[in-house]
């Protein structure tokens, strides 16, 4: 067992780089990728945030789009708003943790592994969402401990709750978390507190969807909700790839063609998750590590079933990313007790294996923005509303779509065949017929 023990001095010289280390590779993650790291999704909330007071969409909450939307009145566009706030997100959680001695050595190191390091670099929620996951934990410990009374403890949790809804809609499984641990522990002083706090957020949530989504989208329902979808066989595939790729600390992505290399991927993610599982259930846990582990695991599970009732994309480490995150940090915690100080090398070797699967994979998102902008100039398209042609979703002309929407978010996509006869439709090869668009070489 190789067990460090750094002083003081050294140990926060060795903090201070690995946090300047993390916040170069998020912006290396999407500077050197083609796109600056947007995908479908990132459109949509982009655009809802340029439209905004315009509601076109009620496909997520606008939370995200909101502040997108408010750093964009500091003069910054909306994609570089987007990145502004993964930064922030990190930032705020560092010095919040550091302030409040809350899981802090936990915290540095699981935000520098390269699947968060991925989260804060990409234009998606669950960046921000991330921030007020571990103010939730937070308040839980103060609640836990009866630092607060339980007035508050049902305030504040719900306030946290009914934030995270309105940037995700899956908040709602920290509701229904909350809701579950509370009755688990009928009898304690606090159990009131989450129970009550996690009713009133599954509360919010109906009201929600009955003035927000259902006035703008009567047929929200009808569209996502469908049974069936996929089988329990292939479900329980991907929630192992799912799981194995959230819980690899060096990879989080495994190649969609399949090979030899997928089986030390999900082989390290595999390990990983029995060696949590061992340490969860043969050390001494806390009771707001108990918290954070049962809260963690529902919102999990939950996770995995709602796909029988519901499209959304296969579990991967960002859409766990919210789940995750608890875990980590009380698994971390138990390995500084075997390894000390020398914990932090599972950071810096993440990092360095990050480094070098976006070096392998770069691409010149600048160069690629600057053709981009010269093409919607040119054909005087910059600030008008654009349609895209795109196959299906797996359709890689869609990243011509993406890349354009970091430039014009008011970009909307059709799988119309008919629309690329339009002129006023932009297809891949209208777009790269007369501009020169960098690819990746491998990826």
């Amino acid at each position: 067992m190789i067990s460090i023990k750094l002083n003081s001095k050294y140990e926060k010289i060795l903090q201070v780089f690995l946090i300047i280390t993390t916040y170069v590779m998020i912006i290396l993650r999407f500077l050197l990728n083609e796109k600056g790291r947007v995908n479908p999704d990132s459109i949509r909330y982009m655009r809802q945030a340029d439209m905004f007071p315009v509601i076109d969409n009620t496909t997520a909450p606008l939370g995200y789009s909101l502040f997108i939307k408010f750093f964009t009145f500091f003069g910054l566009d909306e994609f570089w708003s987007s990145k502004l706030i993964g930064i922030l997100a990190y930032t705020f959680i560092l010095i919040f943790a550091y302030k409040k001695r809350f899981f802090f050595k936990e915290l540095l190191i699981t935000s520098a592994l390269f699947s968060f390091v991925s989260i804060y670099s990409y234009t998606m929620s669950e960046a921000l969402t991330l921030p007020f996951v571990i103010l939730f934990f937070y308040t839980a410990r103060q609640i836990i401990k009866n630092r607060i009374s339980q007035v508050k403890g049902i305030l504040y949790l719900s306030l946290l709750l009914i934030i995270l809804l309105n940037i995700r809609y899956s908040a709602l499984f920290f509701c229904i978390g909350s809701l579950i641990f509370g009755v688990m522990k009928i009898g304690k002083h606090y159990w009131k507190s989450f129970a009550i706090s996690g009713f009133l957020g599954i509360g919010f949530y109906g009201l929600y969807k009955i003035i927000f989504i259902d006035y703008f989208n009567k047929d929200y329902v009808n569209t996502f909700l469908e049974i069936g979808l996929k089988s329990t066989p292939q479900l329980l595939l991907e929630l192992f790839q799912g799981l194995t790729t959230t819980f690899n600390p060096f990879i989080h992505i495994a190649d969609p063609n399949g090979g030899i290399i997928n089986y030390g991927i999900y082989g390290i993610g595999a390990i990983t998750i029995m060696i949590m599982a061992f340490l969860f259930i043969r050390a001494k846990i806390s009771e707001t590590e108990k918290f954070i582990l049962i809260i963690s695991s529902v919102t999990i599970i939950l996770s995995y079933f709602v796909q029988y009732v519901y499209s959304v994309n296969a579990i991967d480490y960002r859409l766990l990313a919210p789940f995750s995150i608890g875990i980590w940090i009380v698994f971390l915690r138990r390995i500084f007790l075997f390894f000390d100080d020398a914990t932090y090398s599972i950071a810096f070797l993440s990092l360095l294996t990050g480094f070098v699967f976006t070096w392998l994979s770069k691409g010149n998102y600048l160069d690629n923005r600057k053709s981009i902008t010269q093409f919607l100039t040119d054909e005087n398209l910059m600030n008008k509303e654009l349609k895209f042609y795109v196959k299906d979703q797996f359709d890689n002309d869609g990243q011509t779509a993406e890349l354009i929407s970091t430039v014009n978010p008011r970009i909307y996509i059709t799988a119309k065949a008919s629309d690329t006869l339009k002129k006023d439709v932009l297809t891949r090869y209208k777009v790269e017929k007369k501009i020169n668009i960098k690819k990746n070489n491998y990826q």
